[in-house]
């Protein structure tokens, strides 16, 4: 994101005065959604509102998945622009959002972009989660594992963090991995299962004949 863009959409979210210099998260998201989730981050920082704001699109994320009108006004595009952000305004204020959290919403909705609006919460997240040093780790093995086994995996993880960096854990099974695990922690990635390994094999057999 350039400068010029940063700094108009942190002046468009935040409600402090000085804020023509970009605060950047401590991960960076790429895509549309991670150019206002990193605007967002540096408005909700200069206003001090970063947990508020953090609780109040996870609210405002159950919602939308609860509330079937909610989410048809949201991502229905016959609805023109303008009625969108005053509606959201009206909400905002009915329901008490920072205003760092309306003026997402409300520039969200002048700009046509409500349809990014999840994928704009989800990349916030991460870079709270970030922001708090969690690092987010996903495990994926042939089988379901067991407490024990869990436990042993986070203790062996946490070798991998600093300082008071914690892991947030996310385990999925895929049978197809015929043994071994798939391990993601933030941006690094280590395969360790069979089935990787038999792919790599037969490709270089296969590249051989």
């Amino acid at each position: 994101m350039s400068a010029l863009k940063g700094n108009m959409l942190v002046r468009s979210l935040s409600t402090s005065a000085a804020s023509a210099q970009l605060v950047k998260p401590p991960v960076q998201v790429f895509g549309l959604e991670g150019r206002y989730a990193s605007a967002l981050y540096s408005a909700a920082t200069k206003n001090k509102t970063l947990d508020a704001v953090e609780k109040e699109l996870s609210q405002f994320q159950q919602s939308i998945k609860s509330d079937a009108k909610l989410k048809e006004f949201i991502v229905n595009p016959t609805i023109k622009r303008n009625l969108k952000s005053d509606a959201l305004k009206a909400v905002a204020t009915k329901i008490n959002l920072s205003a760092t959290t309306g003026n997402l919403l409300s520039l969200l909705a002048e700009n046509g972009r409500l349809n990014k609006l999840e994928a704009v919460i989800n990349a916030f997240k991460i870079m709270m989660a970030a922001h708090r040093g969690e690092i987010t780790c996903e495990v994926i093995t042939a089988k379901t594992l067991d407490p024990a086994q869990r436990q042993n995996l986070e203790a062996a993880l946490k070798k991998f963090l600093k300082g008071n960096e914690t892991v947030q854990l996310t385990a999925k099974v895929d049978p197809s991995l015929i043994g071994g695990m798939v391990v993601s922690i933030g941006d690094k990635y280590v395969d360790m299962s069979v089935a990787s390994k038999v792919k790599k094999y037969t490709e270089l057999i296969s590249a051989a004949v």
